[in-house]
């Protein structure tokens, strides 16, 4: 943009607009580009922001493998690497090695890397910014924050999986635009969880804990006599039941959809391949099969709809993916049948990995705010 451009759109006067340009160029933050002919007098100066200046990293951090991203500060992704979890119970050393790898295949000196967010699955600490505890990452606690942060010697972010799948959602996808709304995201691996936004930004709660859906009680599902955590989520570690026998979860959960699946004639044990068989079969019993998954989905879609009528319900994670717009569509009407508030179940539309590109649009706004606030 121009001088002129950016005083309009700062509110700033030419005088000053050209001295933020200046330091800004000293800096090697912005270089002349090119020119642009205006009304009298010499062309304008085009600026536009030097993309290696900084770059930021984005991980997405799962039991099954860790996907990471790089990009140079004006979003342009430069690499994407894979680790595989299991080489290190340290996640610090896991972490490490998948940013190392990441600015070795990039070519970026580590220097430049300004900013990484960490999507997890978990709960993190509202009022730190830690992780409290990870339901499949069980060396994921309290602490891990700081010595990554000692590690990297840079800003690091830790965030969970759903809640960056909702920023992207948010920022680009299903959700564009819209103030209020709740992804439930339901994966393969990981089960069930949800996000919720209000007013434009992320609800917590008071704990973090804001999302856990999988507890919620539902008809059809073994009632929670005792959920085993009388010392809250940390309460896990000491051999607590993880697979959640009870509550929504015990509903939604992969081995559960399979077996659904199997009474309607559709075989198999990959719950995405079963239920992208159902959606794109066109049958019968692929459909009755869709329909009774909707209906189950529905019993707490409906209950998040009466408590916080979001309006908008968005369904994330592979195996949303792998139903489609027929299952989005089916959750909608089985949800009209049980909750009084209108609501429009849509399927994500994030294209790649949603938590990925969460996690790097927020590390875009933290760099991008940590390089030029210092200038201005």
């Amino acid at each position: 943009m121009t001088r002129t451009q950016l005083g309009t759109r700062t509110g700033l006067s030419k005088v000053t607009a050209s001295q933020l340009l200046a330091r800004l160029e000293e800096r090697d933050l912005v270089r002349v580009v090119g020119s642009q002919a205006g009304g009298r007098g010499p062309n304008a100066a085009l600026y536009a922001v030097v993309p290696e200046s900084a770059y930021v990293a984005a991980l997405d951090v799962s039991a099954q493998r860790v996907t990471a991203t790089i990009a140079d500060i004006t979003g342009r992704i430069i690499s994407d690497v894979t680790v595989d979890p299991r080489a290190s119970d340290d996640p610090v050393a896991l972490v490490h090695t998948a940013v190392m790898r990441l600015a070795d295949t990039a070519g970026v000196p580590l220097g430049r890397v300004r900013a990484c967010v960490i999507g997890t699955p978990g709960v993190v600490d509202p009022r730190t910014g830690d992780i409290r505890f990870s339901f499949d990452l069980m060396s994921w606690h309290e602490g891990v924050l700081e010595a990554l942060r000692a590690d990297l010697k840079r800003s690091v972010v830790i965030e969970n999986d759903v809640n960056l799948a909702a920023l992207a959602e948010h920022s680009e996808g299903a959700a564009a635009g819209v103030a209020e709304f709740v992804l439930i995201w339901l994966s393969a691996n990981g089960g069930v969880g949800m996000s919720t936004m209000i007013d434009g930004r992320i609800h917590r709660g008071r704990s973090g804990g804001a999302g856990e859906i999988g507890y919620l009680p539902v008809p059809g599902a073994p009632m929670p006599t005792d959920v085993g955590l009388s010392g809250g989520y940390e309460s896990l570690r000491d051999g607590a039941n993880r697979e959640l026998p009870h509550g929504f979860q015990a509903l939604v959960k992969a081995g559960q959809v399979v077996e659904l699946a199997a009474g309607y004639g559709i075989e198999g044990t990959d719950v995405t391949e079963v239920v992208a068989a159902a959606a794109t079969a066109g049958t019968p019993q692929g459909d009755a099969f869709l329909d009774a998954f909707a209906e189950r989905l529905a019993r707490g879609v409906a209950a998040v709809t009466v408590i916080l009528d979001p309006g908008l319900v968005v369904l994330g994670g592979d195996v949303a993916r792998a139903g489609g717009a027929k299952l989005a569509e089916r959750v909608q009407a089985a949800t009209a049948r049980i909750a009084p508030n209108a609501t429009e179940v849509a399927l994500g539309g994030v294209e790649g990995s949603p938590v990925v590109r969460g996690a790097l649009l927020h590390a875009l706004e933290r760099a991008r705010e940590d390089v030029f606030s210092s200038t201005v």
